[in-house]
């Protein structure tokens, strides 16, 4: 395992590790996330073996708006909202134009995506490809790493790289919402909040 600054160069090499297959710890804007390349099953699956999660979808990180266009279905609600609040810390739940393995989504029709605001977690998305995985840096049912140094102690050699960023913001996970129905599902509460969704939307 590296345990890295998270310089432009070492966003860079771990970017290029996610495509070999590696998996890897970074900060986002809330707490330390663990990820991979949404579209490798193998890494997916450790990821999940990792954390000892192996019964929800993986929410996945997009580079940018253009990269999630090209994995889900945007719907008009979607681009309302993602102009609104991406990048940010607001998790949609779209149909998915493309499979990835059973790791990420379970078999369902349906992608968690979102937008980090936080450079590193941006730049890493982009330098691998434009969508990688994002689940908290945990056991799961376990308190988040806040820090690269807490990841190392919760993961050890079980991961790849370890992107130092400094200490995470903290505070709540990203607001979850459902768009592929006729109505609107808020799945979990976070940063954004219901009230703020509902006046993007009449906006």
């Amino acid at each position: 395992m590296k345990f890295l600054e998270a310089t432009d160069e070492a966003i860079k090499a771990a970017g290029y590790l996610m495509r070999e297959g590696g998996v890897v710890v970074y900060p986002t804007e809330t707490v330390y996330g663990i990820g991979c390349l949404a579209s490798d099953p193998d890494a997916s699956r450790r990821i999940c073996e990792i954390k000892g999660r192996a019964d929800k979808p993986l929410p996945l990180i997009c580079a940018d708006i253009e990269a999630a266009r090209k994995i889900v279905e945007m719907t008009p609600e979607a681009e309302k909202l993602a102009a609104r609040f991406w990048p940010g810390p607001l998790t949609m739940v779209l149909k998915a134009k493309v499979k990835y393995s059973m790791w990420v989504n379970h078999g369902a029709s349906t992608l968690g995506v979102r937008v980090s605001p936080h450079p590193v977690a941006q730049k890493l998305a982009k330098m691998a490809g434009g969508v990688i995985v994002s689940t908290s840096a945990n056991v799961s049912g376990d308190e988040p790493a806040h820090s690269a140094e807490e990841a190392r102690e919760i993961f050890g050699n079980r991961v790849d790289i370890i992107l130092d960023g400094g200490a995470s913001p903290g505070g709540e996970s990203s607001t979850v919402v459902d768009l592929t129905g006729e109505e609107i599902w808020l799945l979990r509460k976070g940063p954004v909040g219901g009230e703020e969704i509902m006046a993007a939307l009449r906006a």
